[in-house]
């Protein structure tokens, strides 16, 4: 399948690490990731509430939450992760595609949603992967999800697709070579 992406690449980024102050006054690190954060990642994921799943991620238990993030961690995606008190809060990915381009993933624990904690990871995260020589980004969203939609716009997403009920976005982190895409 050939991805439509937008011709322009989209601004600068933040790269990790950074630590902020999030609208709950919580003091909250962002940092790339690595295979010693699985088993934080594992801890964080079974916490994390049924009713954010999508798209059946994150799986279910500790067994297919431990395969599924080894399976990414090390194998050429791109991961940071949100800690707060020495817990990991959220965790964003850029998982290569059989194309060129990598489909992106976050996910934030319910109590820390809406604090600005999932605007700051996926900078970081377009910075992270812009700096590891990423220059496709996509990814797949409920269409109802609206301030989703909102914030994947205001980082420079474009919708690129639409289907019954998801939309596909995408941005472009690099420069198009000329005469590709």
């Amino acid at each position: 399948m050939t991805r439509n992406y937008p011709d322009e690449p989209a601004g600068e980024f933040e790269t990790p690490p950074t630590t902020f102050t999030d609208a709950e006054g919580r003091d909250v690190t962002v940092r790339a990731a690595d295979a010693d954060d699985v088993a934080a990642l594992v801890e964080m994921y079974e916490a994390f509430d049924p009713a954010d799943r999508a798209q059946g991620i994150p799986p279910v238990g500790t067994e297919a939450i431990s395969e599924w993030l080894d399976g990414l961690i090390g194998h050429g995606s791109v991961d940071v992760v949100a800690e707060h008190d020495g817990s990991v809060v959220g965790h964003a990915t850029l998982v290569p595609d059989h194309d060129d381009g990598y489909e992106l993933a976050i996910f934030v624990l319910a109590d820390y949603q809406g604090a600005g904690i999932g605007t700051r990871l996926l900078e970081c995260l377009l910075g992270h992967g812009r700096e590891r020589g990423v220059e496709k980004v996509w990814l797949t969203v409920e269409r109802w999800n609206r301030a989703a939609v909102s914030l994947y716009r205001s980082l420079g997403f474009e919708t690129t697709g639409a289907e019954s009920f998801e939309l596909e976005m995408a941005l472009r982190l690099g420069d198009a070579p000329d005469g590709a895409d």
